[in-house]
């Protein structure tokens, strides 16, 4: 039996981890645990902790590392101590990560420090900010890789990461994505009580290397929703530095009739309502991500999103109302959009139990580096 620890600090990971999670539990030798901790425990957020209990999940570890506006170096360490003290008291045989948050980076550090083997999902991307340092750093500290593209693949590989430790299996949020299973429309909007027939959805968060400029991106994106004229679902930002200018730039339209605000969606329900809308405005990954697959169009504002993956249904513009206003206008012009399929095709549990079954236990604690051959001049 091997025990597989999960770590989950966000809505939008444990999207991406709850499929892997639904399949390991089928499988009787291999065990699952999740350590829930970061804005899964944060009401402002929407106590997303029990949207983890609602998915039928029983072996939950809750870990409170943070409270409101605490800076990240100290969430960092907050969370180490606290899965170094679960380790202490429970075996683990693999700790498995997503993407390029604090809690992430926390795992794998105890993972690597405590020769524990690591896993990281969706390593190998690329972004503006402060989040892409992260990601390298988890996946140098991981023992192997579960990534969306072969893009990712050869990003890892120009890291030094042995090519047969990385497999690529697509993203595993598009296995619910393309689920016959997803929430009707009409049950979407009933449940949130989303009176609009049509909706944009808009998601804005901060980018902590550009904290100066954030309380006048924040004002420029609130008046260009608003002066666009549009209905929008608007979905608080993460708990990242900087969030503080986006909730006082939302007051204005707190009780604006076009807007409807939520701390936190379901994440079915999340794409149901993605899936149903006119386009998505901001700087969220799902934009890039999840939209292109939906063909939505996707208005990405700023650099938060910088050379990560491009569709024709992703329209860029900068902090400026009228460019916002503008591109929106144009992209939803523009639209229909093909949809694409360069995060997966909807397998990504199935190859990822695969993996889990044969590959991933032979690996070595122990890392190398692996050179590209070098050109001498």
């Amino acid at each position: 039996m091997k025990n597989i620890l999960f770590v989950s600090g966000t809505r939008a990971d444990f999207g991406k981890l709850k499929p892997l999670i639904e399949r390991v539990r089928e499988e009787k030798n291999l065990k699952y645990g999740i350590f829930a901790t970061g804005m899964h425990l944060l009401s402002k957020y929407g106590s997303t902790i029990n949207e983890i209990y609602k998915s039928g999940f029983s072996n939950v570890f809750q870990y409170m590392n943070q409270v409101e506006g605490e800076d990240m170096e100290v969430v960092l360490a907050n969370t180490i101590t606290g899965i170094s003290r679960y380790l202490h008291e429970n075996k683990v045989d693999l700790i498995v990560v997503h993407g390029d948050r604090v809690e992430a980076l926390a795992g794998a550090t105890v993972g690597a420090l405590r020769n524990v083997l690591v896993a990281h999902v969706e390593g190998g991307e690329v972004s503006g900010t402060v989040d892409e340092l992260m990601r390298h750093a988890i996946s140098k500290l991981s023992h192997f890789h579960f990534v969306a593209s072969d893009v990712a693949k050869k990003r890892l590989i120009q890291l030094g990461e042995d090519s047969d430790s990385i497999a690529v299996i697509g993203s595993p949020d598009v296995d619910v994505m393309l689920s016959k299973n997803l929430p009707k429309l009409n049950d979407s909007l009933s449940r949130y009580e989303i009176p609009f027939e049509s909706y944009a959805i808009a998601i804005l968060h901060p980018v902590t290397t550009d904290l100066a400029s954030q309380r006048y991106h924040a004002d420029q994106f609130v008046q260009a929703l608003d002066k666009t004229g549009d209905r929008y679902i608007v979905i608080y930002p993460n708990n990242d530095q900087g969030s503080a200018f986006i909730f006082e730039a939302y007051q204005v339209i707190k009780e604006n009739q076009k807007f409807r605000m939520f701390p936190s969606l379901r994440f079915e329900h999340f794409l149901t309502l993605l899936k149903n809308a006119d386009y998505i405005v901001g700087n969220s990954s799902a934009g890039i991500h999840e939209a292109p697959i939906y063909g939505v169009p996707t208005i990405n504002i700023g650099n938060r999103q910088h050379k990560r993956m491009q569709h024709e249904s992703i329209f860029n513009t900068e902090f400026c109302v009228d460019s916002i206003v503008d591109t929106i206008r144009n992209a939803v012009l523009s639209a229909p959009f093909k949809r694409t399929n360069h995060y997966g095709d909807g397998r990504s549990a199935d190859l990822f139990v695969d993996v889990l079954k044969c590959d991933l236990w032979q690996r070595p604690n122990q890392k190398h580096f692996r050179d590209l051959e070098f050109v001498h001049v």
